[in-house]
């Protein structure tokens, strides 16, 4: 599997399908408008997973091959791959500023991702359930909007994932400014590293002893 990360919540997935012959499947996460200062991906998806209508998660068109797009509550199936989606609140006065967003379980190579989208508060037990014991975590750190640096924070404990990796946090060039950076995340959690990767390449076995190891990515 290969994660690289494109700013605010925008990630692309390069994963192999189960069975055999298997192929890859690409699966790209709140691609946004170009509008808001970076360059977001391009190419070929299989699957766009919108999880909330905000151009800062929102701008599906710009990807190539006919994706799936998937941006409400539901259960998936993409090349093989599981995908599930759930309501939650995308503010922290209920919904009232920015209605609900969606959060994502992905199934792929053995691999459970929890993708919080544009959460604004903290899970429902009901929903809480469905993450808890992730293998990898993206969770959201500084929106002001969303969950506090805190609030994310212990949410991140309570779901106990292998791989932590932040998102939607304030990076060079980005024309938004509700974002905080995530130094306040990194302080609370306490376990952030000194450097950033370019990407991550792994396989379940990379990760079976892991747990809460936070990653940072840059900006490719």
């Amino acid at each position: 599997m290969h994660i690289t990360y494109h700013g605010l919540s925008c990630f692309k997935i390069v994963a192999k399908t189960e069975g055999r012959g298997s192929s890859d499947v690409t699966i790209v996460f709140a691609p946004y408008d170009k509008k808001l200062g970076l360059r977001p991906p391009q190419g070929n998806a299989d699957a766009v997973l919108i999880p909330h209508p905000d151009a800062m998660f929102n701008n599906s068109d710009i990807l190539r091959g006919n994706p799936i797009v998937i941006n409400r509550p539901g259960e998936y199936a993409v090349k093989g791959v599981n995908i599930v989606g759930k309501d939650t609140p995308a503010d922290h006065r209920g919904g009232e500023d920015r209605g609900n967003a969606t959060i994502f379980i992905i199934d792929i190579e053995d691999i459970k991702i929890a993708y919080l989208g544009a959460i604004g508060m903290d899970l429902t037990p009901e929903i809480l359930d469905t993450v808890i014991g992730a293998d990898i975590l993206f969770i959201p750190v500084g929106d002001t909007y969303g969950i506090d640096a805190k609030t994310a924070e212990v949410l991140a404990r309570k779901i106990e994932a292998r791989l932590i990796i932040p998102m939607q946090y304030k990076v060079k060039g980005l024309k938004v400014s509700t974002l905080h950076n995530e130094k306040d995340f990194c302080d609370e959690i306490g376990n952030c590293p000194k450097r950033k990767e370019d990407k991550l390449v792994l396989k379940a076995k990379d990760i079976e002893n892991k747990k809460m190891e936070v990653i940072l990515l840059n900006v490719v």
